[in-house]
C-alpha cells in the first residue's frame, strides 16, 4: 500500500525521523504540564470552571489550552498571551515609524522585536492571571469551595502561571528549531486535537441514545464535517495568479531575464486574524454584563450574549469581513509590489509598469478578497448553524471558526514540511498527483 510505503520512507530519513521523535518527546510534555494543578488547588474543587468552560469563549480559550484552562493547570493561560502580543507588534510595525525602522534592520532588528514582544507577553500574563484567579475563585465559591487566603497565594500564583505560558513558548521554539512545523502553532493544534476524541464520543453516545435515526444523524453530521473541511483547505490554499514577464537583458554574451513568472495572491490572505479580532470585540458584551449586579441587562447586550442567536451571528460576520480587507490592506502592498517589479524589469502583459500596475493588482486584490472575508465570515459562525441543527456545543466547535482553520492550516504545513524532506531525498511525494501547498506568507504561524 502506497500509505505503508510512506511511511516506511519518513522512517528510513534519519534527519526526519529524528525530528518526529523530538517533535512527539515535546508534545508528550506540554499534555502531562496540562493536568498539573495550581499548588493549593484542589482538583475536585474545579467542577463550577468545568462547566464554565463546555461553551462560549471559555470553552475556545479551554481548546487552545489542551484543556488546562479548565483543569486550573499551570499552562492554564496557554499559548495565547503571545499570540495577542504578536498581533499587537505585528500593527506596531505598520503603524510607528520606530518599529518600522527596527522591521528594516534585518537579523538585529527582528531579535529586538522578539524580546519587545516577550516583555509585552509577560505584561499580559500578570494581567491574565490575576483575572484568571479572580474568576477561578468565583466559580469555587459557587460550590462551596475557596482558594488558599492571602496576597501571596496569588502573587506565586502569577508568577507560576507566566512561567509556565514562557515554558510552553519555549517548547514551541524548540519545535521550530529541532523538530518538525512550526512550534507555535503545533502546539495549538495539539490542544485543538486533544479535545477531538472526546467531543465525537461524547456526540455519538448522544445520538445512539435517542430512540430512532441516531446513527443516520451521526454519520450526516460527519459527512458534513468533511465538507467543512474540505471547504476549509480551498480557503487557506486558493491563490490567484497574475502572469509576469521579465524582459530580455544581454550583458556581454550572457542573457538575463525573459521568463515568465506568477505572482500568488491569496484569496485568504489574512488568515484567521480576521476572526480573532472579531472575537475580541465580541467579547466586550460579557464585560458589559459583569458590571451589572444580579446580571440585570437589557434586550440588547443579551442579544450578543447569545453566540446562537442572530444579531450576534450577524454581527460577527459583518466585522469578520471588515477585519478581512483591513488586514490585507495592511499585509499586502500592492504598491511596493508594483516598484519591485519596475525595479527589476518585469511587469504584467498588457498593463503599463507604475502607477497602473498598482491599480491593476488592487483591483484584483479586491475582487478576490470579497468571496474569501464571505467564506471566512460563514465558516465562522458554522458552529452556530450546527447547534441550532441538534449538534452538542463541544462537536459543534469543530464545524468551523478559528479552530478548524488553525487546525488545517497547521496539517498543511507540516506534511508540506514531510513532503519536502521526502523529495529532497529522491522519495515520492505525498500524494499521487501534485504537491501539498500549506499557507503562505507573514501570518501562518496561526
Amino acid at each position: 500500500m502506497r500509505v505503508v510505503d510512506t511511511v516506511k520512507n519518513i522512517w528510513k530519513i534519519e534527519d526526519l525521523r529524528k525530528r518526529i521523535l523530538i517533535t512527539m518527546g515535546y508534545v508528550t510534555v506540554y499534555l502531562f504540564g496540562t493536568y498539573v494543578v495550581i499548588p493549593g488547588v484542589d482538583p475536585k474543587d474545579l467542577t463550577g470552571l468545568a462547566d464554565q468552560t463546555r461553551g462560549g469563549l471559555m470553552a475556545l480559550l479551554d481548546m487552545f489550552s489542551g484543556g488546562a484552562f479548565s483543569n486550573a493547570s499551570i499552562f492554564a493561560l496557554g499559548i495565547m498571551p503571545y499570540i495577542s502580543a504578536s498581533i499587537v507588534m505585528q500593527l506596531m510595525a505598520i503603524v510607528v515609524p520606530s518599529f518600522q525602522k527596527m522591521q528594516r534592520e534585518g537579523e538585529s532588528g527582528r531579535r529586538k522585536i522578539n524580546q519587545i514582544t516577550r516583555y509585552l507577553t509577560v505584561a499580559i500574563l500578570v494581567v491574565q492571571g490575576f483575572a484568571y484567579l479572580t474568576n477561578l475563585d468565583m466559580q469555587m465559591r459557587q460550590i462551596g469551595a475557596t482558594l488558599p487566603a492571602g496576597i501571596w497565594f496569588k502573587i506565586s500564583s502569577i508568577i507560576i502561571m507566566a512561567a509556565g505560558s514562557m515554558f510552553v513558548l519555549w517548547l514551541g521554539e524548540r519545535i521550530t528549531d529541532k523538530g518538525i512545523g512550526n512550534g507555535i502553532s503545533f502546539i495549538i493544534m495539539i490542544g485543538i486535537i486533544n479535545r477531538l476524541p472526546r467531543a465525537i464520543v461524547e456526540e455519538f453516545t448522544s445520538r445512539m441514545n435517542e430512540q430512532a435515526g441516531g446513527l443516520v444523524m451521526f454519520l450526516l453530521e460527519m459527512l458534513f464535517l468533511l465538507l467543512v473541511i474540505a471547504g476549509a483547505i480551498l480557503l487557506v490554499q486558493g491563490t490567484r495568479k497574475v502572469p509576469v514577464q521579465y524582459a530580455k537583458r544581454i550583458v556581454g554574451n550572457k542573457q538575463y531575464g525573459g521568463a515568465r513568472q506568477y505572482i500568488p495572491l491569496k484569496v485568504n490572505a489574512a488568515n484567521v486574524m480576521p476572526i480573532i479580532f472579531a472575537q475580541a470585540i465580541m467579547f466586550i458584551p460579557i464585560t458589559v454584563v459583569g458590571m451589572f449586579k444580579g446580571g440585570e441587562v437589557g434586550s440588547f447586550w443579551q442579544a450578543f450574549m447569545n453566540n446562537t442567536g442572530f444579531w450576534y451571528n450577524f454581527v460577527f460576520a459583518a466585522l469578520i469581513i471588515a477585519f478581512t480587507y483591513f488586514y490585507t490592506a495592511i499585509t499586502i502592498n500592492p504598491t511596493q509590489m508594483a516598484d519591485d517589479l519596475k525595479r527589476n524589469n518585469g511587469f504584467i502583459p498588457g498593463v503599463k509598469p507604475g502607477k497602473a500596475t498598482k491599480e491593476y493588482l488592487d483591483g484584483i486584490m479586491d475582487r478576490i478578497t470579497l468571496p474569501g472575508a464571505f467564506f471566512l465570515a460563514l465558516v465562522a459562525i458554522m458552529p452556530a448553524f450546527a447547534q441550532l441543527a441538534g449538534v452538542s456545543m463541544g462537536f459543534a466547535q469543530f464545524f468551523g471558526g478559528t479552530s478548524l482553520l488553525i487546525l488545517v492550516g497547521v496539517i498543511l504545513d507540516t506534511l508540506q514540511q514531510v513532503e519536502s524532506h521526502l523529495l529532497m531525498r529522491h522519495y515520492d511525494g505525498l500524494l499521487k498527483s501534485g504537491r501539498i501547498k500549506g499557507r503562505s506568507g507573514a501570518v501562518a504561524a496561526y
